[in-house]
């Protein structure tokens, strides 16, 4: 009785098992019929002069390549950073690839013929007729990659965060927003009249945006608005996000202080932050106080110290220092503490004697130097002045 108990157990087993295997079976015999996709994203010089970041993606039953697609993404000219993109779908004959088709940007007819030659190391030669222009292509010992290792290769991490904890990752200043490509003209024009600086690089069409479908603007704005800008661009026809980015200045040049004796009604007392800042950066230089003027688009204070040249101390000559410095609450929506980081200085020397003066060429030919050694002294002492901490590098926090 209980051998036939076992038996029964074990059929049931089986059965229920069977329904699992024949599912497995299934599926690879499934995945089979639909074959093997690889891709080659390392391709060579396939339009001449043209800078291209181009692949060619296939589907295989073994080793038989059953369809192909060419990728190409490419300069629209050889001094041009604006792109234009095909993708071809290519009829496959053996070791023959071709097909036509034309640009997405500028409707630029295209041919392409090609030889496939190879199995573990692909070539690819032949000739690629974009326009008028025919270019003839070589492109040897290609090595393939899978699906998950070229979707790696293909994320681009575009920086944005829109709820940040603090500014230490993102800049105050620097915002991102991530728009569709049609509705990116629009939202660029919507821009004129708000008082904000635009990164020109951001401007041109760039692959990324002719893949995904939508492109990625950089803004600089003054901190104190950057909220309401954000919040702004949030609303706007096409945005898929806006938020923080990084930006221009080193945590390593950061000051982050109390904000009580600095703000004034809620706000920073501009003119006490602006006295107090050149007046230790001029003692640590050795120079005078000569400008200053805050940059109402972006935010920016910029100030000038002057001292005596020491190139040709005989000639009388005065060195003028510059530096820019950015201030912001240390994260959004407000805080105790405020943030200052500090550009490094650049050096002009002229002639501001009496009477007729020389006048310098800014680059003679040669290699560029500084006439200040290390401005860290100046760094330290406006810490000291405001009772404040400098980030650390290796740990990543405020010392």
């Amino acid at each position: 009785m209980r051998a036939l108990m076992i038996g029964c157990t074990l059929a049931l087993a089986g059965a229920g098992a069977w329904p699992v295997q024949a599912q497995t079976a299934g599926d690879a015999k499934a995945a089979a019929a639909a074959g093997e996709v690889h891709y080659f994203n390392t391709l060579g010089d396939l339009l001449g002069e043209l800078p291209v970041d181009a692949y060619i993606k296939e589907t295989r039953q073994g080793d038989k390549v059953t369809s192909a697609l060419l990728d190409v993404c490419y300069s629209i000219s050889a001094s041009s950073d604006r792109k234009d993109r095909f993708t071809i779908d290519l009829k496959v004959d053996g070791e023959k690839l071709s097909g036509t088709g034309q640009s997405l940007e500028n409707k630029t007819p295209v041919t392409v013929s090609l030889i496939r030659k190879g199995s573990k190391s692909v070539s690819f030669d032949g000739k690629i007729t974009l326009g008028g222009n025919l270019t003839s292509v070589s492109s040897p010992d290609n090595s393939d990659v899978d699906e998950k290792e070229f979707q790696q290769s293909q994320m681009v991490d575009d920086d944005l965060s829109e709820t940040p904890k603090d500014f230490t990752q993102v800049s105050p200043q620097s915002i991102a927003v991530r728009v569709k490509r049609e509705n990116f003209t629009e939202l660029v024009k919507g821009l004129k009249g708000q008082n904000v600086q635009i990164a020109l690089d951001t401007i041109a069409t760039d692959c990324n945006a002719l893949r995904s479908g939508h492109q990625v603007l950089r803004l600089f704005v003054d901190p104190a608005r950057a909220p309401g800008l954000i919040a702004s661009l949030k609303a706007a026809t096409g945005v898929i996000a806006a938020g923080w980015t990084s930006g221009t200045y080193d945590m390593e040049r950061a000051i982050r202080f109390p904000a009580g004796d600095w703000n004034q009604a809620g706000k920073l007392n501009r003119d006490k932050f602006t006295a107090a800042l050149t007046a230790v950066a001029a003692k640590v230089m050795g120079a005078k106080p000569a400008a200053s003027a805050w940059n109402d688009a972006t935010g920016e204070l910029t100030f000038s110290l002057k001292r005596p040249s020491q190139l040709a101390p005989s000639l009388d000559l005065t060195e003028t220092l510059e530096i820019t410095a950015l201030v912001s609450p240390d994260k959004p929506g407000g805080s105790d503490r405020l943030i200052v980081w500090l550009g490094v200085p650049s050096s002009k020397t002229t002639d501001e004697t009496a009477g007729p003066q020389l006048q310098f060429s800014e680059n003679s030919g040669g290699e560029e130097e500084t006439t200040f050694n290390d401005d860290d002294g100046m760094i330290k002492a406006i810490a000291t002045e405001l009772k404040g901490q400098r980030w650390d590098t290796d740990r990543a926090t405020w010392k």
